[in-house]
């Protein structure tokens, strides 16, 4: 399968299509096979004890590539942030991820706007200036890969 962003413009705005990984449970070794080392944009949960997903890092990935920041994000002997550190000491067995591949930093940049904007209004990046409306449309992988 094909985990991308794709883009279609027109006058009224951009409209990006991001689709999603299936779920992984995290595991450095399974990261390391599985994971491209492109750029993208990656999301790591935590599952709580009611058994619901919590987004805890949402990342993009330009340089180093997926691969390198969800093994930086899902390892906890490797991961600088306390935040997210006391995250995966916590959850530890809980912790899932999921990425998608983009290969323009532009596109990555509007993506990651319209998806931080969506939850912490003002909080996030800045969108590449290129369109004055952004459309996101997300298609879930809709199953749990299990190791």
């Amino acid at each position: 399968m094909d985990y991308r962003i794709t883009r279609e413009d027109d006058a009224r705005g951009v409209y990006y299509t991001l689709r999603w990984s299936p779920f992984a449970k995290a595991d450095k070794y399974e990261i390391t096979r599985s994971v491209p080392a492109m750029g993208g944009i990656a999301e790591v949960y935590y599952k709580d004890r009611g058994g619901k997903l919590n987004l805890f890092c949402l990342q993009r990935s330009w340089y180093g590539g997926l691969r390198a920041v969800l093994r930086e994000r899902c390892d906890a002997s490797i991961e600088k942030d306390p935040w997210r550190l006391s995250i995966l000491v916590k959850w530890r067995e809980r912790i899932y991820y999921r990425w998608t591949n983009c290969e323009s930093f532009a596109d990555m940049s509007d993506v990651m706007f319209f998806l931080v904007e969506c939850s912490c209004p003002g909080a996030g990046p800045k969108s590449s200036g290129r369109f004055d409306r952004i459309f996101v449309k997300e298609i879930d992988a809709g199953k749990l890969v299990t190791i």
